[in-house]
């Protein structure tokens, strides 16, 4: 009965079988343009109309005093100015040929600290603040954004960055559900965006090595893969039950809520706890399997691929607690070329990570270790060139390599369709969880094979007004 209730919350319906009527708060203020300096694209074009230059120039124009002149400046919009979003922005703020010049949050003091931090950096009040992200959105000075908001509303904010022209920092997993996952590949697509996904461990010297070691055959052929995730949430007082409270003054919660469920107001359901409900997250599995299950398609050459075949189990908390996300699980994959796959949390036999295990060898990598069958690969600070007949993508800054492919027009090194590849397995692993079903799946037409209550949960009903243009 509770994992029934749990698929109707992981759908986004109410977990006792009633419907819900609300109305999505909107904003008093106006689609505005900003008069802090000249975008990019809108620099080149008057450039592009003008006959002829002043006699005097500044030198900020001409990118002087360690300034970027507009042609080259990046206007950056930030989508989420909390946890995540402030250390993105941190990264943006480091660079100087782009420049932060507006920011959106439904929380007031999330967008206070950021507009302080932002304008305190550049010593003006330049950077505007919003609380609706669709009036960011439609600043034509604006080049990019970066989002990092809960799962629920990754969708809805990257579309709407694509149809405005947006270049898109977007956070990982690439959305709550495979269906808005295939929305935002479109849309970017469609569009010509360029697309950074944050799984910045690609980016990470030891993550490149040890891909670049298994697609160059060193190990032999893969036989199997191991990704060990995070378990939890392990805090029991925060898990339970509690009394709901009118959301505080500063909090637009309506807005927050967006497309998903409506729900009464939970301190402990929220900004950084939003992961450990299905309404608005996926728990550590679809929190993680952006990084570890990235970096292990990396070296399956499986980043336009995935399973053919996948079932799992999990631990879920009591039905009464706020909190529904597994808290163990584990995750057992089959792909081509016989290769098997196990992600799991909470295991102890499976080792936080990635790991590939082959005929001849293995690799394993995380965040700062490197350990392999042969000891002469760990002295490696990149594989010799000899050896690098297979060359994989190479960025040493994540951020940098985003604003570098959006002046070449190239793509970066985790682009949208990658990161949804890199998120179907934790996504059809929780399915599977919930069904107590294993699923076939069809990596060509991303279709899950002879199941239709499963493929239910490919994507989920939204809350009106919000539609998935």
């Amino acid at each position: 009965m509770y994992l029934k209730a749990i698929g109707r919350t992981f759908c986004g319906l109410p977990p006792d079988g009633s419907e819900f009527a609300v109305t999505m708060g909107t904003s008093n203020m106006k689609p505005s343009e900003s008069n802090a300096g000249v975008s990019r694209r809108r620099f080149l074009a008057a450039a592009g109309a003008a006959v002829a230059l002043p006699a005097f120039v500044p030198g900020r124009v001409l990118g002087l005093g360690g300034q970027a002149s507009p042609s080259q400046r990046i206007n950056i919009g930030v989508v989420g100015c909390g946890g995540q979003g402030n250390g993105n922005t941190d990264g943006f703020l480091r660079n100087t040929d782009c420049r932060v010049v507006a920011a959106c949050d439904v929380d007031a003091t999330h967008l206070a600290n950021m507009l302080q931090k932002v304008n305190g950096q550049y010593n003006s009040k330049d950077c505007r603040g919003y609380r609706d992200f669709r009036e960011l959105m439609a600043r034509k000075d604006i080049d990019a954004v970066m989002l990092a908001v809960p799962d629920h509303w990754h969708a809805l904010i990257a579309v709407e960055a694509a149809k405005q022209k947006k270049d898109i920092y977007g956070e990982k997993p690439l959305a709550r559900t495979i269906v808005e996952q295939q929305a935002i590949v479109r849309a970017v697509k469609k569009n010509r965006c360029i697309w950074q996904t944050g799984s910045w461990q690609r980016s990470g010297a030891n993550f490149h090595k040890a891909a670049e070691i298994v697609r160059n055959g060193l190990i032999g052929k893969i036989i199997r893969v191991e990704v060990g995730l995070p378990s939890g949430p392990k805090n029991p007082k925060e898990q339970r039950k509690v009394d709901s409270t009118p959301p505080p003054a500063e909090l637009d919660y309506d807005l927050w809520i967006g497309p998903s469920t409506m729900m009464p107001y939970v301190g402990s359901r929220i900004h950084n706890n939003w992961r450990w409900n299905y309404n608005t997250g996926g728990g550590q599995l679809l929190d993680w399997i952006g990084h570890h299950c990235d970096i292990a398609h990396w070296g399956m050459d499986c980043d336009n691929s995935g399973p053919l075949e996948v079932s799992g189990e999990g631990e879920f908390p009591p039905a009464d607690y706020n909190w529904n996300v597994c808290t163990r699980y584990r995750i057992e994959a089959k792909y081509p070329n016989a290769i098997t796959m196990t992600l799991a949390g909470g295991h102890h036999d499976i080792r936080a990570g990635t790991k590939w295990i082959g005929t001849d060898g293995w690799v394993w990598v995380d965040r700062g270790g490197f350990e392999s069958s042969n000891p002469d690969w760990r002295d490696f600070k990149d594989l010799p060139e000899e050896m690098r007949k297979v060359k994989l993508y190479r960025s040493r800054d994540h951020i940098r390599n985003f604003l570098d492919c959006i002046k070449s027009r190239q793509p970066t090194i985790t682009p949208a369709e990658t990161a949804h590849h890199s998120s179907i397995p934790g996504h059809l692993g929780l399915i599977a969880m919930v069904t107590g079903r294993t699923l076939r799946w069809d990596a060509e037409k991303e279709l899950i094979l002879d199941d239709a209550a499963a493929s239910q949960m490919l994507g989920r009903p939204y809350r009106g007004p919000w539609k998935l243009g």
